[in-house]
């Protein structure tokens, strides 16, 4: 079971970059699409199974915040990600700041990413 759902969370961490990648693509370009019903649904969706995905992993993997560093500094990222996020795509005044909150919020993922996989909050540092 634990297989299925850490599939089910890589799959929805790859969504996940894709529509914020796509999505700051028609911010850049000022497409329409990014305002069109399901460019503003799916991704609360995708983000929503990612999230549900990751807490039922670490209540099955039985890991404790305080023990595993790493988890934490995951969180803390995903929160700077998710108001990065927002003035990258509704929130910054200008295109040059949405543009340059696009850019550090998928550096952000990145970052989140890599502690992932490595469970270093340094990255191994």
């Amino acid at each position: 079971m634990l297989a299925l759902v850490k599939q089910i969370h890589l799959l929805s961490v790859v969504l996940s970059f894709l529509s914020f990648f796509v999505r700051g693509v028609w911010m850049l370009t000022d497409s329409r699409l990014l305002q069109a019903k399901p460019t503003r649904i799916l991704p609360h969706v995708i983000d929503t199974v990612l999230l549900v995905s990751g807490i039922v992993m670490v209540v099955m993997m039985s890991l404790s915040l305080g023990a595993e560093t790493w988890l934490i500094a995951k969180i803390v990222a995903l929160i700077v990600y998710i108001v990065i996020g927002t003035i990258a795509l509704k929130r910054g005044k200008t295109k040059t700041v949405r543009t340059v909150a696009w850019v550090a919020a998928m550096s952000v993922f990145v970052y989140i990413y890599l502690v992932a996989r490595t469970h270093s909050a340094m990255l191994g540092l």
